[in-house]
């Protein structure tokens, strides 16, 4: 009866620590839901969204987080539609987070929305992350003559102040 009850015991405690394991993914995969809205219903990509664990520069971290990867097909040249997407991004409420140390210049783009600072940062083609993320959006994308894939990785921390410079 005494080891039944162990064994029992130690069942639940290992279901615990799965149970707060899915929930800790869950809170994660949680800030990206704005922007998988956005990428989806908005930008009209197809998305893979995952928990992650990001490099946080504000604060010299490695952070819960999670990823959006995401794809989509486009004649459209390259400049324009990164140009079009990020105005998209600013009329659905996003706003640039405060000192954002990003890439504007090459298509990476910190924006706020919620409790979520994300990057944004545009790709095509010509590179390829070789995640399967990736293959899974690339796949599900449908391609007509003369159109490319291009692919948006979204990395989202919790929303937090600028660091200091310094």
């Amino acid at each position: 009866m005494k080891k039944t009850l162990l064994f029992v015991l130690a069942l639940i405690t290992a279901g615990s620590v799965v149970l707060e394991a899915q929930d800790s993914r869950t809170t994660q995969v949680d800030l990206c839901l704005d922007a998988e809205r956005f990428i989806e219903n908005v930008a009209g990509m197809v998305s893979l969204t995952e928990p992650d664990t990001i490099n946080d520069w504000r604060t010299q971290s490695l952070t819960p987080g999670c990823r959006v990867t995401a794809s989509a097909a486009t004649k459209q040249l390259s400049r324009d539609l990164v140009r079009d997407f990020f105005d998209l991004l600013r009329s659905d409420s996003w706003i640039r987070t405060p000192d954002p140390r990003d890439a504007p210049n090459e298509a990476s783009i910190r924006f706020r929305k919620s409790q979520a600072d994300c990057l944004f940062s545009f790709y095509d083609s010509s590179v390829s992350l070789n995640t399967d993320a990736e293959l899974t959006v690339s796949d599900a994308v449908f391609k007509t003559v003369g159109e490319k894939l291009y692919y948006f990785l979204v990395l989202c921390t919790p929303a937090a102040p600028a660091a200091p410079r310094g």
